[in-house]
């Protein structure tokens, strides 16, 4: 209760005063997010699978889409290349840094683990439409030169966009919910009622707050840290766009903390659940969000990416199909993911 509420009160605090200080507003901003990760996950418990990870996915990507819509407003055409560089960073840190890890800490503890894999198949294909639509066509149309869109076609992109997610969410929760459960439901039923008893309305109702709370507390803590960040990035010597790695990372780690725990409890299906979730609403949603914005503003929004980006991106769409293509996975899997997000790290250090 506390950790959401001081994650709040933080936002008074200027992290670029000083050292001490900055340090005091990153360990709140921890506190905020394993707070967010204990009432995400008993809500989850009290509403179901697979709604429950539909409810953490959606709740993080709609506060991010509010912070770069915020940055895009606030600095207008120098902003043209940042949604694509957030989106970008999220699907990476999604589908490499946090499905590689799930694998991994998953595959040690229980050496082959289980999951439906005609949901997963399905959010793969969907993602894959997807991202190769906002971020790779771009390049190749011939309306308008260099990485952008026409505003017809990022009308077109941003409704298809929007479309898809729809029917993943549709797909999700009505019509192939059993897609989207784990294979032994009253298994991770029990373990879940195990660790989180039936809560009374009040007290579900209070956690729903509190994790609204605490994932506003997140980002914007995440964005009051990044001018320390920045400087600090700067003065390393490092490119501008590890700063967008490292808020993207933050924004991220509500989800990544509560999938990392349910592989941990042989619970890979809401791991999966959650990345997937997660990836298709950063595209799903954020892209619509930014064109609105760009067209307002008379914005050209630098959608396409760069060469090296381009075949990270496609290597990771095609290693994910196979090694989530089967319904088994064990630790070799989530190891090549994590050389995939070491590759993506490396080369934006050194491009």
């Amino acid at each position: 209760i506390a950790a959401p509420l001081l994650g709040l009160a933080a936002l008074l605090l200027d992290p670029s005063a000083s050292v001490w200080l900055g340090a005091l507003v990153a360990t709140i901003l921890i506190g905020a997010v394993l707070a967010g990760v204990h009432h995400a996950e008993a809500i989850a418990h009290q509403v179901g699978e697979p709604f429950g990870t539909l409810l953490l996915a959606v709740a993080v990507t709609v506060i991010e889409t509010a912070l770069i819509i915020s940055l895009m407003l606030a600095d207008g055409p120098g902003e043209a290349a940042l949604a694509r560089d957030t989106v970008f960073a999220a699907l990476m840190i999604v589908l490499n840094g946090i499905v590689g890890l799930c694998l991994l800490a998953g595959g040690s503890k229980h050496h082959e683990q289980q999951f439906t894999r005609y949901g997963v198949s399905a959010g793969l294909a969907m993602l894959a439409v997807l991202s190769i639509l906002t971020l790779v066509l771009p390049n190749f149309t011939t309306s308008m030169s260099g990485p952008y869109y026409s505003p017809a076609q990022l009308l077109f992109v941003a409704t298809i966009s929007l479309i898809i997610y729809a029917t993943f969410v549709v797909a999700q929760t009505v019509r192939h919910r059993e897609y989207f459960l784990h294979p032994d439901v009253e298994d991770e039923r029990s373990a879940l009622a195990e660790q989180f008893p039936p809560l009374a309305r009040g007290t579900a109702l209070a956690s729903g707050a509190l994790l609204v709370i605490a994932l506003i507390a997140v980002v914007l803590l995440a964005k009051a840290l990044s001018p320390l960040i920045t400087s600090a990035v700067a003065a390393a010597g490092a490119p501008r766009a590890v700063v967008g790695i490292i808020i993207a990372a933050l924004v991220l780690l509500p989800e990544g903390l509560a999938a990392w725990r349910a592989a941990r409890r042989n619970h890979l299906q809401t791991s999966l659940n959650l990345a997937l979730g997660s990836a298709l609403a950063t595209i799903g949603l954020t892209i619509p969000a930014v064109t609105v914005v760009a067209m307002w503003l008379d914005l050209k929004l630098a959608l396409g990416l760069s060469q090296i980006s381009t075949v990270l991106l496609i290597l990771t769409l095609f290693v994910a199909s196979l090694s989530l293509g089967t319904g088994r996975t064990t630790v070799v899997q989530g190891v090549l993911h994590l050389v995939l997000m070491a590759t993506f790290l490396f080369t934006t250090l050194v491009p």
